[in-house]
């Protein structure tokens, strides 16, 4: 039995654009080649950041991007950044192959990149290594339209008016490469330094604390119960609380990971389904700590770094974590984007890692060469659902098994727009096998149905430079009007996105 059951008179809940969010970090070739190729560069660009990779990315409404990191940030001094480009001091990235950092991307490339894609910065502070002071002087350089040392610098360098700045991380896997600290010490350090980060003028800052790794509950438990609390913060409160999670096969004592990201069997197909699947169960789980402290779901779970993570690819430098873009990969984004918008009460953005050639990337560039990957048309095809309101959804799947592993088939969720359209968007994850799925649909009566559908002939398909388009979204003919909803036709290891109308 395959079927969905949706109402549309109970949507109630807004799935928050920044979901669909991204990040960013200087890691391999993400920033540099990725986004910056300078401004004498022979590859089109508006001062120095590439044109093609900025219009692929706004077509898919890229909302919030998160900048520098990722364990970057908590080694990064922000005013290496600032300043005439070649009077700026270099730097060792070490944690991400022992590069030497030029610092041409700074503060203000950055927010020339939001202002080109459109969508809203998301600056990650320096816990790790860095000190309250640097941390509230960056904000202050940020976002302070006043008389002081660090708006006359700003406007030193270029920028007479503060930009708008919202989303504010206060250190990053501070359990790990951020600090290697206990979730009590962390917790404390979050209450000093958040109340460092001001809110200036009419920029109110949404603080976002570090959460756990995975399903490190304990850690979960310890920040809400010493930081979650507005009555403790009085006003400096947590606004968000980011868990990271990877999909990945193992990880290996130096931190990369096992697994090519295109030569598996079926046996990989579902190991990794199975995983990506764990999320809701992370969700759910740190969701339920929340509520203890939170009823009324005032903070935020945020996904900040999410996606798979296998084995760089051959020949590439181990710790550019540059991999290839595979349907499994699509199935992976369909799967969790389902999740995060049916948790929509208590999630609000995530972001995925990382944007530009770095592991689940949106995009992949080869000097002047750029091509979209399977997960990049996942994200246009879901992009409906951005702002809409979350229809719930119930959702009776037959089951997948194959080598141990069982997981359900079908993956869905749904919302309705502003126009009143029913967004729905769903996928097959069994590579063998089409299914049928029926859709009850209540308190609405379509007349038209429209859709697309990315699929292909095997699990390992993915584009190439030579073969850019060998992975894209078709039209779909596989929706049928019925008398209670649909009846769809999901091809076995497909994403199918419909709008009924």
């Amino acid at each position: 039995m395959n079927e969905l059951t949706l109402d549309v008179k109970i949507a109630k809940t807004t799935i928050d654009r920044n979901i669909y969010g991204h990040f960013s970090e200087h890691l391999g070739r993400c920033i540099y080649e990725g986004y910056w190729v300078g401004e004498d560069s022979s590859i089109p660009n508006v001062r120095g950041i590439r044109t093609d990779v900025v219009e692929a990315l706004r077509k898919i409404k890229v909302p919030v991007m998160r900048w520098p990191g990722g364990c970057f940030a908590d080694e990064y001094h922000w005013m290496d950044g600032i300043g005439p480009r070649e009077q700026r001091p270099t730097m060792i990235n070490t944690h991400w192959g022992g590069v030497v950092e030029n610092n041409h991307f700074g503060t203000h490339e950055f927010f020339d990149l939001c202002e080109q894609l459109d969508c809203e910065p998301y600056i990650c502070g320096n816990v790790g290594s860095g000190t309250v002071q640097e941390m509230s002087q960056w904000v202050e350089y940020m976002t302070f339209d006043g008389k002081s040392p660090m708006t006359d610098l700003r406007k030193k360098n270029g920028r007479e008016e503060p930009w708008k700045m919202k989303y504010f991380g206060v250190g990053n896997e501070n359990w790990g490469c951020g600090g290697r600290m206990t979730p009590e010490y962390y917790a404390d350090l979050y209450r000093r330094y958040g109340l460092y980060a001001r809110d200036y003028g009419d920029n109110k800052l949404y603080r976002i604390a570090c959460g756990a790794s995975g399903a490190d509950y304990h850690w979960t438990e310890t920040m809400m119960a010493k930081a979650g609390d507005a009555r403790i913060m009085r006003g400096q409160q947590m606004d968000g609380l980011a868990i990271h999670y990877y999909t990945s096969v193992n990880r290996l004592p130096d931190g990369s990971r096992e697994g090519s990201a295109t030569e598996f069997d079926e046996a990989g197909w579902i190991d990794i389904m199975s995983k990506a699947l764990f999320m809701d169960e992370l969700v759910r789980k740190h969701g339920t700590i929340m509520d203890k402290y939170d009823p009324d779901k005032k903070v935020a779970l945020i996904v900040d770094e999410w996606g798979t993570w296998f084995a760089v690819e051959p020949g590439t430098h181990p710790r550019f974590l540059y991999q290839q873009n595979t349907m499994r990969d699509a199935l992976v984004a369909a799967v969790s984007l389902d999740i995060f918008n049916n948790h929509a009460d208590r999630v609000r953005m995530t972001n995925i890692a990382q944007t530009v050639n770095v592991l689940q990337a949106m995009v992949l560039t080869q000097n002047e060469k750029m091509l979209v990957t399977p997960s990049y048309h996942v994200f246009d095809m879901y992009s409906a659902h951005q702002d809409a309101t979350l229809v719930p959804i119930d959702v009776q799947s037959e089951q997948y098994e194959h080598a141990g592993y069982s997981v359900p088939a079908i993956s869905a969720s749904a919302s309705v727009g502003a126009e009143g359209k029913l967004h729905l968007t769903l996928s097959n994850a069994n590579p063998n096998k089409d299914i049928t799925v029926k859709a009850f649909v209540r308190g609405m009566k379509g007349s038209k149905v429209e859709g697309r559908v990315l699929h292909a002939s095997t699990m390992h398909a993915h584009n190439t430079f030579e073969k850019p388009d060998a992975v894209k979204p078709q039209a779909f003919g596989g929706a049928t009007l019925t008398a209670e909803g649909l009846e769809i036709n999901v091809p076995k290891m497909s994403v199918v996105a419909l709008d009924v109308m």
